[in-house]
């Protein structure tokens, strides 16, 4: 008889401790504490991420506890990258809700080959300012893809110093350096990066389209890119994009120091924002390369190159006619 009282006592006793760990865990770390802090959820943390971070920082008391209020809430999906203001006087409870309601930054990301005007519209649509005033601030070719952490509040000057500062990092001394030894300017680093950018996806392919354009230039022959012509011809309204898709032979008899094939040498500036791949492929560019020409496939998976133009000419009749 003692031992079937004594299974219910031990597991009312059990209850009683978990009920305990329970209470204890969800209580704020100082209650007179009112200061804040500024914690950060990266894009892509899970709820054990931001578990064992809130604990680190002193936030919260157990990261089980945690784990567990934001089950009981069902408030998992609903949880946001971005930095918040949070207080050792808030509960558990107190601040699992409070990483559903919007940071006090915001989580901007910037893929690589979008012109200026692309990379307004996707600021704009986060953070209030109007596309134009981005437009005029920002430097073609010096707005690194990345992803940026942008207070809701900043202005046109704040955005234009996080990627200017966020470009200096990237593009740092070392580059400087090969900048110099390979007797390119940066701008024509960066105008040349765009181009391969835009022409290439691998980083295989970037460093043989590199050294091409390199050679061509070299050797005074003319690019002759399809993209420096969509970023001369501009927004289309039908297709609704700043790269037309099918340029016509007006569109690449266009009167533009942007139109590759009929002025040699460099673009006057870049034509979109490179990224570090396509800014190594340059800087990796030889005139050694065999080939002279090249082509992708028209899904742009594949690319083919040649050394002569009559290997040339078959490329395009085997893989595009």
């Amino acid at each position: 008889m003692k031992k079937i009282l004594f299974a219910p006592v031990l597991i009312g006793l059990g209850l009683f401790v978990l009920f305990l760990f329970y209470k204890e865990g969800s209580l704020p770390i100082n209650s007179k504490d009112k200061t804040s802090k500024i914690f950060v959820v990266k894009k892509g943390d899970t709820v054990t991420d931001m578990a064992n971070a809130l604990e680190k920082n002193n936030l919260i008391r157990n990261r089980l506890v945690f784990f567990i209020i934001v089950k009981q809430l069902g408030i998992e999906q609903k949880l946001q990258a971005g930095d918040f203001r949070l207080s050792p006087s808030m509960n558990a409870k107190e601040i699992a809700q409070s990483l559903t309601k919007g940071s006090i930054d915001i989580w901007i990301t910037v893929i690589e080959g979008l012109r200026k005007e692309e990379v307004a519209h996707i600021i704009s649509s986060h953070i209030d300012i109007p596309e134009n005033e981005i437009i005029n601030r920002a430097r073609e070719g010096y707005l690194f893809p990345d992803t940026y952490l942008i207070p809701r509040t900043a202005t046109v000057e704040t955005i234009m110093s996080i990627f200017s500062n966020n470009f200096e990092k990237k593009y740092n001394q070392a580059l400087q350096d090969r900048t110099r030894d390979n007797g390119l300017t940066q701008e024509q680093i960066i105008t040349l990066a765009s181009l391969v950018e835009k022409e290439a996806r691998s980083p295989k392919n970037k460093n043989i389209v590199g050294s091409i354009l390199y050679k061509r230039i070299k050797n005074d022959w003319p690019l002759q890119i399809d993209a420096t012509v969509q970023y001369a011809v501009g927004y289309q309204s039908r297709e609704k994009t700043w790269w037309k898709k099918n340029l016509t032979r007006d569109d690449l008899d266009i009167n533009s120091p942007f139109n590759t094939y009929k002025n040699l040498g460099f673009p006057p500036a870049p034509i979109a924002n490179p990224g570090i791949y396509s800014i190594q492929a340059v800087m990796n560019a030889t005139e050694n390369t065999p080939y002279w020409y090249y082509i992708s496939s028209r899904d742009g998976s594949t690319m083919h190159y040649a050394a002569s133009l009559d290997e040339h000419n078959e490329n395009i009749r085997k893989y595009l006619r």
